[in-house]
């Protein structure tokens, strides 16, 4: 993924003893991928198969990311899957940033290393992502970098690809356009069909001109057969498939969003923080067409309070935030659950505390969401694994949020909210969303209302019937201290046992719609990762190589959690005796699910992986990890 120092933390509990660690603690993620089947990458593709990664790399300013993601989008058109990932630093200009984009004849669910074309548009990138890179790998670069040692490269066993890349843009207009000529470079090099990225760029410049457009195609094509001339017996090539599946790239945010507006949402606040951002951008640039009110708060505590309002006015409500937006807005969040109104917050995870690692990924707010806000009260708490998991967890949400009138946490993160992966259109199932009111009274019932009406009754199942505000047999007092049924501030002790019983009850009757974990995987495996959220997608990824490369002695498989609290704890304890020996594999420090599989099953890992140096964990890192940890047979 990165060449950034990847500290990968084993930590094995006392009893069992942990995993072993990598023999550098500071070793790159090339380190990670070289100790996985000799040579970086397991050598070259199997014949009939395809499995290649790319990488852009540059300075912020040089266009890394829309050269990437347009990239991506010209792939998936040709009818290839893709998975790609972003890399940036939190500043507007400088720093090295970059794209890694991975194309397969099979669906993808996660990045992987190492990188077989690295597209260099500083000679930094060169040195950066060098050890990353796979045997025969090629280096596109302009051919005035004064400070590359080509002969280094070749010592390397790397291919140095130098083209006059800032030439050809400046011939045709500006050498703004050197990242284009770099993308033509990379498509002749591995003999892609170049109308693809064509048709990507009469897109993405059609609103600036003809001209543009022009001199964009004329870049790209003189990249494309100088690389092409230049290639020679280059092993890495990208077949034209044909057919052209229609297939869409999204990546969670926008398939969250998707998911909300199929929900029926209808408000949202957000004061705009990395990396939930681009989920209320989504909101914004569609609000007008699709109904939806948006509204940018001045802080995070007006946010959720406006969504808490919305709510109460009815409105199926979202905030979209990070977890220090989130840590401002914990008082409201109580307050959500004192008066039962329904919001669904969106948290996108980030390396903390504090501003931390603003673009970067983690898993560290598990055990915050499940706690946050003083006292005791129902939440739930879902974090989906995919991007068509994301559609599905918005709808999920809202519908909880309403039918049991609580406050729905989704915890997303960097990667999942950034990764952009193609999936096709019946992933997302239009057909399958169901708007679950049950519990909102209509203005019809309430006109068939004897006696009065009780917005917080005590109830078997603790949800008590909501009412819509407006209704003149539903007029009713709401407040943030403790309340009676008609929600009069009490004090009463009796009354405090009431009502705190009836609103913890709803997690009781929660659980019984939180969904179990999923294996994926062989039944017989001897090793289980256990995972939950993103890490989903990495840890699939590394057992379908470990039980492709090594299956014929130990086996691996792995037990994926979503739905997280209430916790489904039968659920789980009905999967757990299939498990033989088991690693956590999470991205965070202190190994929070562990923790709390523990505490709610009694259940300990054996062992597990840490990652949370802020990069996403590679499949390759996970089996550098476990090495050691499934047994051989004879």
């Amino acid at each position: 993924m990165s060449t950034d120092h990847a500290r990968s933390r084993a930590l094995g509990s006392s009893r069992h003893g942990g995993v072993r660690g990598t023999a550098d603690d500071g070793a790159p993620a090339s380190a990670v991928a070289t100790a996985v089947g000799g040579a970086p990458g397991g050598d070259r593709p199997a014949p009939g198969t395809l499995d290649l990664s790319l990488t852009i790399g540059g300075d912020a300013g040089q266009g890394v990311e829309s050269s990437g993601a347009g990239f991506t989008k010209a792939l998936a058109r040709s009818g290839l899957h893709v998975f790609s990932i972003t890399d940036y630093r939190s500043r507007i200009r400088g720093g090295h940033n970059f794209y890694q984009i991975r194309v397969a004849d099979r669906p993808l669910y996660s990045h992987a290393d190492p990188v077989h074309v690295l597209i260099a548009l500083t000679e930094e990138t060169i040195k950066i992502h060098l050890d990353n890179l796979a045997p025969d790998a090629a280096v596109i670069y302009d051919e005035g970098f004064r400070h590359v040692d080509a002969e280094a490269l070749r010592r390397h066993h790397v291919r140095p690809l130098p083209l006059p890349l800032a030439e050809v843009a400046k011939k045709h207009g500006s050498k703004v356009m050197m990242n284009t000529a770099a993308l033509g470079a990379a498509a002749g090099l591995m003999n892609y069909n170049i109308e693809y990225l064509e048709s990507v760029i009469k897109e993405n410049f059609a609103s600036k001109g003809d001209r543009v457009v022009e001199a964009n195609l004329a870049v790209v094509r003189e990249g494309w057969k100088l690389a092409r001339d230049a290639a020679g017996d280059f092993p890495y090539t990208l077949p034209d498939p044909g057919g052209r599946p229609r297939r869409m790239v999204l990546h969670g945010n926008h398939a969250f969003a998707l998911g909300a507006v199929a929900a029926g949402c209808r408000f949202v606040a957000a004061y705009p923080m990395t990396p939930g951002t681009s989920l209320f951008e989504w909101m914004v640039a569609h609000a007008d067409e699709l109904g939806i009110v948006t509204k940018h708060a001045e802080d995070e505590i007006a946010a959720i309070c406006m969504a808490i309002g919305a709510g109460h006015a009815g409105a199926r409500s979202m905030i979209a935030t990070s977890g220090g937006g989130f840590s401002l807005m914990v008082e409201a969040l109580g307050m959500a659950g004192m008066v039962e109104v329904p919001v669904v917050l969106v948290v996108s995870q980030r390396g903390g505390p504090s501003t931390g690692l603003p673009t970067r990924t983690e898993q560290g707010d598990l055990l915050f969401a499940i706690h946050a806000s003083q006292g005791e009260f129902p939440r739930i708490v879902l974090a989906p694994g995919t991007v068509d998991q994301c559609f599905e967890a918005a709808v999920r949400a809202f519908n909880f949020a309403e039918h049991y009138q609580t406050p729905v946490i989704v915890l997303l993160d960097q990667f999942l909210s950034s990764h952009l992966r193609s999936v096709d259109p019946d992933a997302i199932r239009w057909d399958d969303v169901r708007h679950d009111r049950a519990t909102t009274w209509t203005h019809e019932q309430l006109d068939r209302l004897d006696g009065p009406y009780l917005r917080y009754k005590d109830t078997d199942d603790g949800i008590s019937p909501r009412a819509i505000p407006g209704h003149p047999k539903a007029v009713y007092a709401i407040t943030t201290d403790e309340h009676d049924e008609e929600g009069h501030i009490s004090e009463e002790i009796r009354n405090r046992r009431q009502q705190m019983e009836k609103r913890m009850r709803k997690l009781d009757t929660a659980q019984a719609e939180m969904r179990g974990p999923t294996w994926y995987g062989p039944e017989d495996a001897d090793l289980t990762l256990i995972c939950w959220g993103s890490t989903y997608g990495p840890c699939r990824e590394a057992v379908d190589l470990f039980n492709r490369d090594k299956g014929e002695g130990g086996r691996l498989n792995l037990l994926h959690f979503t739905d997280l609290w209430p916790f489904p704890v039968e659920r789980t304890l009905a999967e757990l005796p299939k498990i033989r020996r088991a690693v956590a594999v999470e991205q965070n420090y202190t190994s929070q699910f562990a923790r709390l599989l523990r505490m709610m099953t009694g259940f300990e890992v054996h062992a597990t992986v840490n990652k949370f140096d802020g990069r996403p964990i590679a499949p390759q890192e996970i089996l550098t990890q476990i090495e050691g940890e499934v047994p051989v047979h004879a």
